[in-house]
């Protein structure tokens, strides 16, 4: 499937490029929107991202012929806005038939989620599941290292969103990153999940002081393991609040007993 990236910001780009291609998503991006649309026959995209900010006017154009020949069931189109985007232009873009509205700050967890959000409608449940992104927390047990191929020093940090397909990560030293560059193959890497141990070989698919990496294969048994977590992370995750709710629980029970203790040692003798 073909997704088209209509945006002028590389940082724009490259941040929708890594949560996007885990989705299945081949990216074709054009920084002008006349060359887009005179494309837009030739490429036959499942989908467009234009940005609002980087063509105030033009997006509307844009939108405008998208629609003549392609409605929203075929061809999604989800605008991307800053923080100065008029509400008027909110229901204008509706109106036209844009998809969905999210912020360029895709940085921000709910940006994010609701940018992946109305891809994964239009993609086939099999890859939706493969394409599910987890965020890492405590009580799930994610880990990853990795070996820098330049030099073999140990790269630690916190794994910070994970799927069947990849992970995000911030290195505890992005320092140490710095003579790694895109679509570079790590093979010396171990994924914690759960209590196994697994053994990607992945490929830089972001930098920054988050980065994100795809795994290009495991050895053999590996991936249905990570899958068979992954799948069961719900339940997990229902176990984990039941046990806190029922630590509070007892908790507080404890606190109500020993106040009553202490103030039957303090009340006067009949």
């Amino acid at each position: 499937m073909k997704l088209l990236l209509v945006l002028g910001s590389d940082e724009t780009s490259s941040l929708v490029s890594s949560y996007a291609e885990p989705l299945g998503f081949n990216l074709i991006r054009y920084r002008y929107v006349p060359k887009a649309m005179d494309n837009l026959e030739e490429i036959d995209p499942a989908g467009i991202i234009i940005s609002a900010r980087d063509f105030p006017r033009h997006w509307k154009v844009m939108v405008q012929y998208v629609r003549s020949s392609r409605p929203k069931e075929i061809c999604p189109i989800i605008l991307l806005k800053d923080d100065h985007f008029p509400l008027e232009e909110t229901s204008k873009a509706f109106f036209l038939g844009v998809s969905g509205i999210v912020s360029e700050a895709l940085e921000e967890r709910t940006e994010l989620d609701r940018l992946q959000g109305i891809l994964s409608r239009y993609i086939p449940l099999d890859e939706k599941r493969k394409a599910q992104r987890h965020y890492a927390e405590n009580w799930n047990r994610f880990g990853f290292l990795f070996s820098n191929p330049k030099d073999m020093t140990i790269i630690s940090g916190e794994v910070k969103t994970i799927s069947s397909s990849g992970l995000s990560f911030a290195p505890l030293n992005p320092d140490m990153l710095k003579n790694i560059r895109l679509n570079m193959e790590l093979r010396e890497c171990s994924l914690r999940a759960g209590s196994a141990i697994l053994s990607p070989v992945c490929v830089l698919t972001r930098t920054g002081l988050v980065i994100s990496l795809r795994f290009e294969s495991f050895p053999e048994n590996e991936q249905g393991i990570l899958d068979k977590y992954l799948e069961g992370l719900p339940f997990l995750k229902l176990k984990n609040t039941l046990e806190e709710e029922k630590k509070k629980t007892e908790e507080k029970a404890f606190g109500l007993a020993e106040h009553d203790e202490r103030a039957e040692e303090l009340s006067p003798l009949d």
